[in-house]
This record gives C-alpha cells, sequence and structure tokens, in this order.
C-alpha cells in the first residue's frame, strides 16, 4: 500500500492594491497554479494562458517533465477531475509574456518571498 501524499502548504498572496488574494500550493519545492488561477491571477483568460504555456513549452525555454504536473481537483458536481498544476518557473515565464500589471507585481513578489 502506498503512503499518503504529505498535504501541500498553502502560501498567501495579496495583490498590491489588495484587491485580490490567492493561495499557492507550495510542494515539492515550488508552488503551483492550475491554468484557471493562472488566469485569475493575470487577469487574462484561460485559453491565452494555454497558449502561453504551449509557447513557453514548444521554444523549450522549459521542459514539461520539470515545470508541469497532474493532479486530481474535486469539482462542484462532486466528481474528481484530472488537471494540470504549473511550477513557479512556469508561472513566472507566463507572468512575462502576459504582459499585465498584475503579471509584474506578482513576478516582484514572487522573487522576493518565494526564490529564497
Amino acid at each position: 500500500m502506498s503512503e499518503p501524499r504529505p498535504r501541500a502548504e498553502l502560501v498567501l498572496y495579496t495583490t498590491e492594491d489588495g484587491s485580490a488574494q490567492f493561495f499557492l500550493r507550495a510542494e515539492d519545492g515550488s508552488v503551483w497554479l492550475t491554468q484557471l488561477e493562472l488566469a485569475t491571477l493575470f487577469q487574462t483568460t484561460k485559453q491565452n494562458i494555454s497558449l502561453h504555456v504551449r509557447n513557453v513549452l514548444t521554444e523549450g525555454e522549459l521542459q514539461a517533465e520539470q515545470v508541469v504536473k497532474e493532479d486530481l481537483t474535486t469539482a462542484t458536481d462532486g466528481k474528481r477531475y484530472r488537471t494540470q498544476l504549473y511550477n513557479l518557473d512556469m508561472i513566472l515565464a507566463i507572468g512575462y509574456r502576459v504582459k499585465s500589471p498584475r503579471g509584474t507585481q506578482f513576478r516582484q513578489w514572487a522573487t522576493t518571498h518565494l526564490k529564497q
């Protein structure tokens, strides 16, 4: 029988203007977000995030096996669905590509608080 996975810690990020808060899962030496969470964080669409993820991987900037992992999430219908999570390196790469003020704020915060 396999051992249960340790629960991830949560790291709280509050936007500079205090209008939004995000809980980042801290696990395996990084923080992780879904595409939907990334879209909310960077104030863009999930489709835009998907495009940037694909480009980051296709261009060889990052390797999927190092920055992407699958997990299960429970939806409002009570069913469990597979979802992909992206680590801090991918989050920062997407933040540079999205070019939003919130992306810049998050990158500055992450560099100070997470990349230590």
